[in-house]
């Protein structure tokens, strides 16, 4: 197989995925919690709307993803001022400690991926595949604006 850009885009998802749910099996989380408590130990106490736009999850997914966490005890629901419409997530004590060690485990991850290369090869990674990001996120709008 032609190792192109989607191809090696994929593998490399697929194979951080991997490499961090074996990390933290014994957690229990499923595939789509460790970003959104990631996600959430950065931005504590955000609307729903908002964590789904952050964590690229469709906003019926991320309701299916949160009510298994609020199962676990990892976070909670709460509305500000009686507003029953918009619930904002705030992560548990439990919630933050595992935030954190999922956040070791990205670091790890991390190490292992970009083992060899020089601080300024990290950069221009980075960098790459931000522009990579950003074009794709246009695009996205581009064709939600013809609909």
């Amino acid at each position: 197989m032609k190792e192109s850009l989607h191809y090696l885009l994929m593998a490399n998802h697929l194979l951080f995925q991997k490499t961090l749910l074996t990390g933290i099996k014994d957690t229990e989380l499923t595939s789509g919690q460790p970003k959104v408590l990631d996600y959430l130990r950065d931005h504590d106490g955000t609307v729903q709307k908002d964590i789904a736009l952050a964590c690229h999850i469709e906003p019926a997914t991320l309701t299916s993803v949160l009510a298994g966490m609020e199962g676990k005890g990892l976070i909670t629901r709460k509305p500000l001022n009686g507003n029953r419409r918009s619930l904002y997530v705030y992560l548990t004590d439990s919630g933050k400690e595992l935030a954190m060690r999922v956040d070791a485990e990205f670091d790890n991850i991390e190490k292992k991926a970009l083992s060899g290369f020089t601080p300024s090869e990290e950069a221009q990674l980075n960098a790459l595949l931000s522009r990579i990001k950003n074009n794709m996120t246009m695009e996205g709008e581009k064709s939600n604006d013809k609909n």
